[in-house]
């Protein structure tokens, strides 16, 4: 009886080994648009503006404010919540707005002044769709850690009523704390908070304007010092 023959393989030789199909490994793997963005470079919102309602920031935005007032002891504790509601999305939105940038600029501020035009452009860009108005720097001499970040007329403060009890209150204490959040993420590490230096008087052009007080950490002077920054 004869004996069955076992399957030519590809090269036509019965003792030479089997072909190894190859790996689906090289042939897998992350893949980038040829426009080189990415998922992270789109908008949540899909109008050709790429802007939200303010009616619905409004109400959600009053809605967090409200809920930061439970059981708080005064203006300042309030304020304090409203600033740690704020932070966390101040470290997100600088590593998004980081990759948001072209290549040859995608890098972290590597000094003060760099990190403060980024948060008065960038920041302010992204968050309100305009620049903020001025950026300072303190004029008191005891005070070369502090600088200033000035909106005329902050869009979280645009349709809060704020009591008479409560006059000293800046809901702006959440930017504040988007403020933060971005210098920490920078590592350079700052205490950030939002004062109102509008007059309500008749006439006055800018009632609602803030500051946003910038005091950074003494470490960061050292460091800025020892690179040959200038503040």
């Amino acid at each position: 009886m004869s004996q069955p023959r076992p399957p030519p393989t590809s090269s036509g030789n019965p003792s030479a080994p089997p072909q190894k199909e190859p790996s689906s490994s090289h042939t897998t793997g992350l893949r980038y648009p040829s426009n080189g963005k990415t998922i992270y470079h789109r908008h949540l919102s899909r109008s050709r503006t790429a802007e939200l309602s303010q009616a619905s920031f409004a109400y959600l935005f009053s809605e967090m404010v409200t809920y930061a007032q439970r059981r708080v002891t005064g203006i300042q504790d309030l304020e304090k919540r409203l600033n740690t509601q704020g932070h966390p999305l101040g470290l997100k939105l600088l590593d998004l707005l980081l990759i948001r940038e072209p290549p040859r600029s995608q890098s972290r501020p590597l000094n003060i002044i760099t990190l403060l035009h980024f948060i008065k452009i960038n920041l302010w860009q992204h968050l309100f769709g305009r620049q903020a108005d001025r950026l300072e720097k303190s004029s008191d001499p005891d005070a070369p850690d502090e600088y200033m970040i000035i909106d005329n007329e902050p869009l979280v403060n645009a349709y809060v009523s704020v009591p008479k009890e409560m006059s000293q209150l800046n809901c702006a204490a959440f930017v504040a704390g988007i403020i933060e959040g971005v210098c920490d993420g920078a590592v350079f590490p700052a205490r950030v908070t939002a004062h109102s230096v509008g007059s309500k008087e008749e006439g006055e052009m800018w009632p609602g304007k803030t500051v946003f007080l910038v005091k950074f950490q003494p470490e960061v002077l050292e460091r800025e010092a020892l690179i040959g920054g200038k503040g």
